[in-house]
């Protein structure tokens, strides 16, 4: 089972990092979840069937993890994938032909590509909006609508959605709400507090944090979702390896330290772009400016470690991603290194050009993800990038 046991949730955020039910393996007192590398398991007596029968409907080192997400963002049951694109592909397979889903507008590249290529052809139809602007989310509701999805803040123009509030109505309008909360982590941000009912994480991000394991977690708030998204993940089979459960389990450990560290570097960061001469404008929640910053301060703990900003131009922009000499070029986020990516040609490559352009994701702006580096060799480093 990947549900939460014991009185694990009463503890503080730092506790449950480090203390939770996999963490210390109960036969050998190991100090780390065992990997339990197997496909299969002996049935030692066939009238008692084993906990686990095959690895793709169940291992114990994955499960693990699964309980672990579902401890720290406060939900039923927790679910462990291949990448953050397989959790969020089979959350939206609990829509069916003919359905409707209202999606934040500035979406993920990956989700609008899903959204646009494929369930389009499964006739499952998308309604993409500014979903600051709840009068926006309430006049896209058709008879059809089954679902909404947000994303907060949104990638990469950091835009709030009002969780509480689209949660609200949307439950009165008896419709299933999804939140992808990667740039948020569950250490600033739990969304089933607020209403949700699917959490959606690409671990790959802040929680793995060091740029080495390709993960996706998807958390349920009550167990009849629990149950379909099981029934999904065991049907689907895009299960994440023993190897990489154990590997992001050793990421979470140090999410807050990691997380605390980068925030405060951001919060710098973003304050000394704002003043910047060669920057025309910076999109972080931080910042006394940002747009739903109020809102942002009501639902989440911190602001995170993601600045993005805009240079001007697609010229502009690609000089300062060739100049710089200490974060990654990179597409990601959220590791120990900084990583400065470049939305247009990395993360929204998929989203046509005008569609880009329609939603503030222009061909000079480009995204920092703020790593453990010292801040002012980062703030030195771009001052001579932007410089040049």
């Amino acid at each position: 089972m990947s549900e939460m046991t014991g009185n694990e949730d009463n503890r503080r955020f730092a506790t449950k990092l480090l203390h939770f039910a996999g963490a210390i393996d109960e036969t050998s007192g190991a100090s780390s979840t065992p990997i339990i590398q197997a496909s299969t398991f002996h049935h030692h007596d066939i009238h008692n069937p084993p906990e686990f029968d095959y690895s793709r409907s169940g291992n114990p080192t994955r499960e693990a993890l699964e309980q672990y997400i579902a401890l720290l963002e406060g939900g039923h049951r927790g679910f462990a994938f291949a990448s953050g694109m397989a959790a969020i592909s089979t959350a939206f397979m609990l829509l069916s032909a003919g359905d409707h889903v209202i999606v934040t507008e500035d979406v993920y590249g990956g989700t609008y590509r899903l959204l646009t290529t494929i369930l389009s052809r499964m006739n499952i139809e998308t309604t993409f909006v500014d979903m600051t602007d709840i009068e926006q989310v309430k006049a896209a509701l058709k008879p059809n609508t089954k679902a909404v999805f947000m994303e907060t803040p949104s990638n990469p123009t950091l835009k709030i959605t009002d969780i509480a509030e689209v949660t609200a109505w949307a439950k009165g309008n008896g419709l299933l709400t999804m939140l992808d909360n990667t740039f948020m982590t569950p250490y600033h941000q739990r969304p089933i507090e607020l209403g949700v009912d699917v959490v959606l994480h690409s671990a790959t991000k802040f929680l793995g944090g060091h740029s080495d394991v390709l993960a996706g977690l998807a958390v349920a708030a009550d167990e009849d979702t629990g149950r379909r998204l099981k029934q999904l993940q065991n049907g689907l089979g895009t299960v994440l390896a023993p190897q990489e459960s154990w590997l992001l389990m050793r990421g979470m450990k140090t999410l807050q330290a990691r997380m605390e560290h980068s925030e405060r570097s951001a919060r710098k960061l973003a304050d000394w772009l704002s003043r910047h001469p060669e920057v025309e404008r910076v999109y972080y929640p931080g910042l006394p400016d940002h747009p739903g910053r109020a809102i942002h301060e009501r639902q989440s703990s911190g602001y995170g470690a993601v600045v993005s900003f805009d240079v001007g131009s697609g010229e502009r922009a690609k000089r300062l991603l060739n100049k710089v000499k200490l974060p990654l070029v990179a597409v990601s986020l959220g590791a120990v290194e900084s990583i400065l990516s470049y939305p247009a040609m990395m993360s929204h490559a998929a989203m046509p050009k005008e569609v880009r352009l329609e939603r503030g994701i222009t061909d000079g702006l480009v995204r920092y993800s703020v790593g453990l580096e010292d801040i002012e060799d980062l703030m030195e480093d771009l001052e001579q990038a932007l410089r040049g």
